[in-house]
């Protein structure tokens, strides 16, 4: 048979295709037929031709062709009796992509950032063959080949990607496929940084969370220590406070790994605690004083240091400052120092902290001496130095001052002169000295400084005393006068019975030794004859050394 038709066939339109033979026979059981279309959406028409021009037997096949009908082979045959002849078709259909798939590699495990990524865009069928493709992710076209490649994976690549296939007759879209990044991050709501008392809440996500269908387990960590665990991806604060403070990070676990956030600081503001404000003035003359105002907040507060309502020093714009003062400021830290004061600077002092969310405040009251005590050239000397005792104060400059002087309390001297001087000091002027101004305007005594003279050893008192009621005891103690301390030994010829610094202790059983500050005391029991000997007691320090001694009888 002979098959005609068109040579393609358009999927949706109907085509005919004829088959025919040059002769018919009627009476005769030849068999003209077609084979392998689909009955459902096919027709089928016999024609029979006899006349003096043509002889011809057609059947037609009137059809709808899909795009699964493609490359599909139809067979036009002639049978007569068990005798066959047939031609073949192959069917071409013209059709726009169908089948299109999108793949993702690798399909399984957690995709994390930076990971490599490939999405192919497959196509079961395409007559004409695919002219181009497009990628969509979420909606948003992101590619147009075939291959979409994703050599380093971000968090925000995260989404449904599907593909288009083009070609003359329309475009076949493939069903979405999801990209999981696998990739923990916090936030912070309202914000990283909230006031004190502020409802907050730290969420730990991965994207895409809601839609994973399975198990995810949260681990919480506060400045790198555990702090929870468990299937909460929310950490709660109901009324955040300053101990809240600090560096959070999470970390989120599935079947197949896990993955950990990078850290979120949580800062929390809160007003200014109560400040701490201390007052020092100088004990030895008594003319600096030191102000020092430290506070408790954040974000930092400005401080401002006043005398009764002046203020004298702020940590934020700087006030005038007068010649006597010196400043310096630092985070919730002011520094004020006060030279050559003096009456003039009592009162009461006052430390305000302030910032954006409220302000405190805190007092003192100064009360400083008129009256200061200096010594030169320092307050330990050696003996045989020349020393001279200045005092200081503000007085009556209308009238001339009377200063007078007192050592441990009791009075040495009363004079028109600021001075007290020793021209060749001695251990025995040493005592705590004050001086005290008098003038119109009324008086002020100096707090009490101490002067140390160094000396070497006095003569050291040593005696003996035998008690013979109740046991014989002989008791040999000695002491000495020096600054700084001396070390006490005492001594029986060659032989050291006791000493209060250095040396090992009584052999004998009935030695007793008793030490205190340039003190030795020896008690000896049951006193026999070898006991008795002339002793003698060595004191020696840094600044030289004597000696005495006492001839023990038994």
């Amino acid at each position: 048979p002979v098959v005609t038709g068109p040579e393609e066939h358009t999927e949706g339109q109907r085509s005919t295709l004829e088959c025919s033979t040059p002769y018919v026979c009627p009476d005769g059981d030849i068999d003209l037929h077609w084979e392998g279309y689909d009955p459902q959406v096919s027709e089928l028409s016999d024609r029979i031709q006899l006349d003096t021009d043509v002889v011809i037997h057609q059947v037609n096949l009137s059809s709808t062709f899909s795009w699964k009908d493609h490359s599909k082979k139809l067979l036009c045959q002639v049978s007569v009796g068990s005798v066959r002849a047939g031609t073949e078709l192959v069917l071409r259909v013209r059709h726009a992509p169908k089948d299109t798939r999108a793949s993702l590699s690798p399909s399984s495990g957690n995709i994390g950032v930076g990971h490599a990524v490939t999405l192919s865009c497959q196509v079961g069928s395409s007559h004409p063959p695919v002219s181009g493709y497009r990628w969509y992710k979420d909606g948003v076209a992101v590619g147009t080949e075939r291959v979409l490649a994703l050599p380093a994976v971000r968090r925000q690549d995260h989404g449904r990607y599907r593909c288009e296939a083009r070609n003359a007759l329309g475009t076949g879209a493939s069903a979405p496929v999801t990209l999981r990044v696998f990739a923990a991050e916090i936030s912070a709501s309202p914000a990283a940084e909230v006031r004190e008392g502020t409802a907050t809440t730290l969420s730990c996500d991965v994207p895409g969370r809601e839609g994973h269908g399975e198990e995810l387990t949260y681990t919480w960590y506060k400045n790198s220590a555990w702090l929870k665990e468990g299937p909460a991806h929310t950490l709660l604060f109901p009324a955040v406070t300053a101990g809240d403070a600090g560096y959070y990070s999470c970390q989120v676990t599935n079947s197949q790994g896990s993955d950990t956030a990078q850290a979120i600081s949580l800062s929390v503001t809160y007003p200014p605690r109560i400040p701490t404000l201390t007052l020092f003035q100088e004990t030895q003359g008594g003319r600096l004083v030191i102000v020092r105002c430290t506070v408790d907040s954040h974000p930092p507060a400005t401080l401002a240091i006043d005398r009764d309502g002046a203020v004298l020093a702020t940590s934020g714009a700087q006030v005038a400052l007068r010649q006597r003062l010196g400043v310096t400021a630092s985070r919730n830290s002011l520094r004020l120092e006060i030279r050559d004061a003096g009456p003039r600077d009592s009162g009461n002092y006052g430390c305000t902290a302030s910032n954006v969310h409220g302000n405190a405040s805190a007092t003192k009251v100064l009360v400083t001496r008129a009256a200061g005590l200096l010594i030169h050239p320092a307050a330990e000397v050696t003996e045989g130095t020349a020393v001279t005792l200045t005092c200081v104060g503000t007085g009556d400059r209308a009238q001339e001052p009377l200063y007078a002087w007192y050592r441990n309390g009791r009075r040495l001297q009363e004079s028109s002169f600021p001075t007290l001087e020793f021209p060749s000091v001695r251990g025995d002027d040493a005592g705590a000295f004050q001086c005290q101004v008098r003038s119109g305007n009324g008086s002020d005594t100096s707090e009490a400084v101490p002067l140390r003279v160094f000396h070497p050893p006095r003569q050291p008192v040593l005696s003996s005393f035998l008690q013979s009621r109740g046991g014989r005891l002989g008791i040999i103690q000695c002491s000495v006068e020096s600054d700084p301390e001396s070390n006490l030994t005492l001594r029986r010829g060659d032989e050291v019975i006791a000493c209060t610094q250095g040396c090992p202790q009584a052999t004998s059983p009935r030695v007793q030794v008793t030490r205190s500050y340039n003190s030795l005391k020896v008690e000896i029991r049951d006193v026999v004859v070898e006991d008795e000997g002339v002793y003698v007691c060595q004191a020696e320090n840094s600044q030289g050394k004597a000696s005495a001694t006492v001839d023990f009888k038994a």
